[in-house]
């Protein structure tokens, strides 16, 4: 019997559209997660959405009124992945909120950075093995 995922895919609102795609396209791009589907209005009835993804779109965007922030945590496979995560959200106009590092009080490997994308959602990329 296959285990069905806890989640298949999440979706944020964003407040502008065209500049969070850009953003993610290039802060996710180190990750090796790309823009996979995109459907305007006419498709969806409601709002532009874009899905990104590794395999299949799991992360997706929709114009709108974007609501209090959210934190999201990207898997990395290396601490390279991670500071070149950071460099390229920080290019793309994030903002730090937590340059790359150990954070010991997670766990011994955790490797982490943050970046607030432009709606000011916590947006983290972390690699848990060791060095």
């Amino acid at each position: 019997m296959t285990e069905t995922p806890v989640l298949d895919h999440v979706s944020i609102t964003v407040s502008d559209f065209v500049r969070a795609k850009s953003f993610y396209t290039a802060a996710l791009k180190p990750l090796g997660i790309t823009l996979m589907m995109e459907f305007g209005k006419d498709v969806t009835g409601t709002s532009d959405q874009a899905g990104f993804g590794r395999g299949k779109p799991y992360f997706w965007i929709g114009g709108g009124k974007a609501t209090g922030p959210i934190h999201l945590a990207f898997g990395a496979a290396t601490r390279a992945d991670v500071d070149a995560f950071y460099a390229a959200a920080m290019a793309a106009g994030g903002k730090d909120n937590g340059a790359p590092g150990i954070r010991a009080h997670y766990h011994p490997d955790y490797y982490g950075a943050f970046v607030l994308d432009p709606d000011g959602h916590n947006i983290e990329a972390v690699c848990k093995a060791a060095p």
